[in-house]
């Protein structure tokens, strides 16, 4: 069956993806960047959402710069918040399915084990408060949702860590990574096909999605030179280091601990994610494809 697919925020590096997923799989795809739709304009996602009539509405567009959100808190605030309950509201009113895309931040980062979907969360930024704050007027406005919280999400359209390591490995003789700060990256690719397989299903709820397996900062930067290393044409000159979260102080603390148990994924019968180094692989061959284009 061919759906009508509306994905906000579809200029980041997420939603490309997501537009180009379902696209591929022969959907109406409304893709809907800041040009097209203002999200804080509840008036603006009513008209938007009623004229298109979505059968799937996968909310990417957020505030996401962490740092800066300590002091633009009414910024962050107003699209996380206001924005995502405009959407939730226009999307009930037409009756369509809406993923809203979270983040391990909603947590403290003090757990010893992976996080559950149904742990308690305990934001400790202004990024992590708002983005839960989208959370619960999701679950209190819709009737049909997905919340899928993600982590160290990568991918081609976008800035991240993998693109900034790439840049700095070759221009820096030294490079000190971080040690001490544990999770899991994401693809982008890999996320937008959960995205896309969930939002066939009725089987609501919360997720937690990332690519399977844990790393540090330090070893996943290690892992990006060693890969990268693998390509033509690159020849890393800096040697990492590991360093402290103390010996980069940030005006948002940053969780020590984010690894996510994919719950939700196993119990609903959805295939895993594959292992973070096989996705940071693919990506580096999508980046190399993309740069020779």
């Amino acid at each position: 069956m061919k759906y009508r697919v509306m994905v906000t925020g579809a200029a980041g590096q997420l939603g490309y993806d997501v537009v180009k997923i379902f696209r591929a799989g022969g959907h109406d795809v409304m893709a809907c960047d800041r040009d097209q739709l203002d999200i804080t304009d509840q008036q603006q996602c009513r008209d938007t959402i009623n004229a298109f009539q979505p059968h799937i509405i996968v909310h990417c567009a957020a505030y996401t710069a962490v740092d800066k959100a300590e002091t633009d808190e009414d910024i962050a605030y107003t699209v996380n918040v206001t924005g995502t309950r405009n959407i939730a509201v226009a999307a009930e009113k037409v009756k369509a399915k809406l993923i809203y895309i979270s983040t391990d931040y909603v947590f403290d980062g003090t757990a010893t084990r992976p996080y559950q979907e149904f742990d308690l969360t305990n934001p400790q930024t202004v990024y992590g408060k708002s983005k839960l704050a989208g959370e619960r007027l999701v679950e209190s406005l819709c009737t049909r949702w997905f919340i899928i919280r993600t982590s160290w999400v990568f991918g081609v359209h976008g800035s991240n860590f993998v693109k900034t390591m790439l840049e700095l490995l070759e221009k820096r003789p030294r490079l000190q990574v971080v040690h001490d700060q544990q999770g899991s990256p994401t693809y982008t690719v890999d996320l937008a096909r959960l995205v896309s397989d969930l939002s066939l299903t009725e089987k609501y709820g919360i997720y937690h999605a990332s690519n399977s397996g844990i790393c540090t900062w330090y070893e996943f930067a290690q892992a990006i030179a060693e890969e990268a290393s693998k390509q033509s044409g690159f020849k890393p000159s800096a040697v990492l280091e590991p360093c402290t979260t103390g010996q980069f102080p940030r005006p948002a603390p940053r969780p020590q601990y984010s690894v996510m148990d994919h719950l939700a994924i196993r119990t609903n019968g959805l295939p895993p994610m594959r292992a973070w180094r096989e996705a940071l692989i693919a990506f580096l061959n999508e980046l190399s494809v993309q740069q020779t284009e």
